[in-house]
């Protein structure tokens, strides 16, 4: 496994194998890896003859009172995992890399959807997200990305910034990976107590509570929320937001309509100190 830290030998290593017309592949990772981001390296070497895995903790996107500081840093066992699942090349740039004259000026924004669901609680995040996966994009030449469901929102944006912008790339999608226990695979799962992740799994039991819900004849929107809201704090969690929203917009549904679409439950909640995401589709 090499690990490359600098734009310009990433570029320099990848050209000749992209003339021999070898398919790349990227996984972007703020590391701390996991089984969750294995899942993506696996898809990503089935599918391409070369897979970079980017490591890199992205400021940009971490707002004032948000984990930056605390975010767990292991760049060596980050490569490991990445070699024993396929990967070829790390890509491990330094901030000042990435951003040698600080904060960018030029950000990429989608005005009409940053500003929902995890947006409106993190200001300014889904835009330090698709500036740096558009900077990645760009770097790497990549044919095909990777990215995981957990982050729902996120992979919505990112391929709706690919179809407005024409970036010659492939998204893929790969399913949320889920503890022996259903709970979501997450770097930030290291901050519960054993206490808490135990108690966190009124999450996922809400989101399949509400499946059936909903497979047996429920429609009504309030209705599948507020089974997910019960699991939760019925388990001592504090909901963020619980949202049913629609597939193809990523519009919530107003609370007393009925869903008569393809819908994603989407939430947010805390165990703790420590914020969750998961959802569901219907």
């Amino acid at each position: 496994m090499k690990i490359i830290s600098s734009i310009s030998e990433l570029r320099e290593t990848l050209a000749p194998l992209r003339k021999q017309g070898k398919k790349i592949g990227l996984v972007p990772t703020m590391g701390a890896l996991h089984e969750g981001h294995a899942s993506l390296i696996d898809h990503s070497s089935a599918e391409c003859d070369v897979t970079v895995v980017s490591v890199f903790l992205n400021p940009i996107q971490f707002g004032k009172n948000e984990d930056l500081d605390k975010y767990p840093r292991r760049l060596q066992a980050d490569a490991k995992l990445a070699e024993e699942h396929g990967g070829t090349f790390v890509f491990a740039p330094s901030v000042s890399e990435m951003y040698p004259n600080g904060d960018p000026l030029t950000l990429i924004r989608d005005e009409s959807l940053e500003g929902l669901y995890c947006g409106s609680y993190r200001p300014g995040h889904f835009r330090g997200v698709l500036t740096v996966v558009a900077k990645l994009f760009l770097i790497s030449c990549a044919d095909v990305a990777f990215f995981g469901e957990k982050d729902y929102q996120q992979v919505f944006l990112i391929e709706q910034m690919v179809r407005d912008l024409n970036f010659p790339i492939k998204i893929v999608r790969v399913p949320i990976v889920r503890e022996p226990s259903g709970l979501a695979r997450s770097s930030r799962n290291e901050y519960l107590t054993a206490e808490e992740k135990n108690l966190a799994l009124g999450i996922s039991r809400g989101l399949l509570a509400a499946k059936s819900a909903f497979d047996a004849g429920e429609r009504n929107v309030d209705n599948i929320r507020n089974i997910v809201k019960q699991s939760i704090a019925s388990n001592g969690g504090t909901v963020q937001y619980v949202e049913v929203a629609s597939q193809a917009t990523l519009a919530a549904l107003d609370g007393s309509a009925t869903i008569g679409e393809k819908v994603v439950i989407l939430v947010a909640a805390f165990f703790g100190t420590t914020r969750l995401i998961d959802n569901i589709e219907l």
